[in-house]
């Protein structure tokens, strides 16, 4: 699904692959209540901020955890939707809202059909990773 495929810049028609690299609890790393999920993009890293406070909306609408697939997936969602319609291709961090985060989450699992069928997120640790 999301956590590895490409994307077409909608301004210089460049296909771009991304891939999932990791989710990191932004609170170690930046002092943020998010999770970031880190993708390469052709190469370069492109981070996607997910706030805390999601998580808690949706447990509190649904009754049910956004799960680390899940997030990973919904962000590789949000990442290609910003890649397609035309994203500053400059920035390396994004950061979604509670209703991005929430209305994506959504989005996969409908395409996905069951939380069961999401894929497995599988770090490379064999690759050499881009500084």
């Amino acid at each position: 699904m999301y956590e590895n495929f490409t994307a077409t810049d909608r301004w210089t028609q460049e296909t771009l692959h991304c891939r999932w690299r990791a989710n990191i609890v932004a609170i170690s790393t930046r002092h943020a209540d998010a999770v970031d999920i880190r993708f390469d993009v052709s190469g370069r890293p492109v981070w996607i901020a997910m706030p805390y406070a999601a998580w808690v909306e949706h447990k509190k609408r649904t009754g049910k955890v956004i799960t680390d697939q899940m997030a990973a997936q919904a962000a590789g969602l949000y990442l290609k939707q910003i890649i397609e319609s035309g994203y500053d291709s400059g920035r390396e961090m994004y950061t979604m809202t509670v209703e991005e985060v929430i209305a994506n989450v959504e989005a996969v699992l409908r395409e996905a059909g069951h939380t069961s069928k999401l894929p497995t997120l599988v770090p490379r640790i064999d690759e050499q990773l881009p500084a």
